[in-house]
């Protein structure tokens, strides 16, 4: 049976009656992984709705002012652009960590009726660190962009199709860097596979790993005898966690370019990004074979993906698209123009063809399937942790 989009949404919220009976809050040990499952289906369902305010908006409302304040202090000289980027990351990240252990505290130590709002809010943060559906979200509305080709019909008129590509380009422009003015449709088809491959690292996986780390601490604790009121006292969890990723890679989409006073103001974030993504990218390599239904595969796939994206510029970007690029049977990678100029990057899975819309809707397809293996497998885990 293949899990659609839909299914792993509502999986989590079917099970939430049977697992929130008291004889299972009783013991309170997986009550952090519940948490974490129940954001990951409220993700699936709503993604980021565009009229609510969401926590990265803040933290990029920080950063331009902290990078106007860094860069009238500092001009041009780059050891003081370095100590600025390094300042504005430690705020950042610390702050936006100490936020969400906050409202962990707010949410697991409240009692009586203000008790279902602080969960809720707690819910809400956890889920919008995730990015599962909205980047579907933006993936389809490319695909859908795109000029229809029906081959029992004739080709539609030129003009109508220019018209679908213009509207493609500037919907691909919104999650991508490159340039997208002059793409062709295989251009912004290939593009298409290579955001939903490295976003879905980025945006899912990354900040879901450490969601399950910080689940994973209160866990042991509580297995320990703890109270899990007095584990959230003691450290951080899933959100504090997640949300510290989020600033490292918010810092690194705005600040992280190679040109001008960013080279050394961003250098910090940038940084910090690719250490923190660095684990979760290389377990997805090892996972998606799994999601793929080839675990025979693992070993192959997850040497091949560490070598095809060793030599992108980036430490995860190349491993995680190429890791997808076996997986889902296609080929990445190539010469991109960015407001910079051309960037060649290598060519991932060269045996495969050409991403087409099939091979971007496998891509999206494979990263559902993995986020649910990753929850049942953490959630077998954590059991494992329990008494007896």
């Amino acid at each position: 049976m293949v899990l659609t989009a839909p299914g792993l949404a509502l999986a989590p919220w079917l099970l939430a009656p049977r697992l929130l009976a008291p004889t299972f809050l009783a013991s309170c040990l997986m009550v952090p992984w519940l948490l974490v499952t129940l954001a990951c289906g409220l993700d699936r369902l709503v993604g980021d709705p565009i009229w609510c305010l969401h926590p990265v908006q803040v933290m990029g409302w920080w950063i331009a002012r902290l990078r106007q304040l860094a860069e009238a202090w500092a001009a041009d000289v780059p050891w003081k652009l370095q100590l600025a980027g390094g300042l504005i990351t430690a705020l950042l990240v610390l702050g936006s960590a100490a936020s969400g252990w906050a409202l962990e505290h707010l949410a697991l130590t409240t009692q009586g009726p203000w008790s279902v709002l602080a969960m809720g809010l707690l819910l809400l943060g956890l889920a919008s660190a995730l990015a599962g559906r909205s980047l579907e979200r933006a993936v389809e509305a490319v695909l859908q962009s795109l000029p229809k080709a029906d081959p029992t019909t004739a080709p539609g008129p030129p003009a109508a199709a220019e018209a679908a590509l213009r509207t493609a380009r500037s919907r691909l422009a919104w999650i991508v860097g490159r340039d997208t003015a002059s793409l062709d449709q295989a251009g912004i088809l290939r593009a298409a596979a290579e955001t939903a491959s490295e976003n879905a690292v980025d945006g899912l996986f990354a900040p879901l790993a450490w969601m399950l780390l910080g689940a994973g601490l209160w866990c042991c604790l509580v297995a320990g005898g703890m109270p899990l009121a007095e584990a959230v006292s003691r450290i951080p969890g899933p959100l504090a966690l997640a949300w510290g990723f989020k600033a490292a890679s918010t810092l690194d989409s705005m600040l992280g370019y190679r040109r001008g006073r960013l080279l050394w103001l961003g250098t910090a974030g940038a940084r910090l990004d690719d250490l923190l993504t660095w684990l979760p990218c290389r377990l997805v390599a090892l996972s998606l074979p799994l999601a793929a239904a080839r675990p025979g595969r693992t070993l192959a796939w997850l040497r091949g993906a560490l070598e095809q994206g060793a030599s992108d510029p980036s430490p995860n970007a190349g491993v995680s698209q190429a890791a997808y690029a076996l997986a889902a049977g296609v080929r990445l990678g190539g010469t991109n123009r960015y407001p910079e100029g051309l960037r060649h990057k290598p060519l991932l899975a060269p045996e495969n063809p050409a991403a087409d819309a099939s091979a971007v809707r496998r891509i999206l397809g494979l990263t559902a399937r993995l986020e649910l293996i990753w929850i049942l497998l953490s959630g077998l885990v954590f059991l494992q942790l329990g008494p007896g």
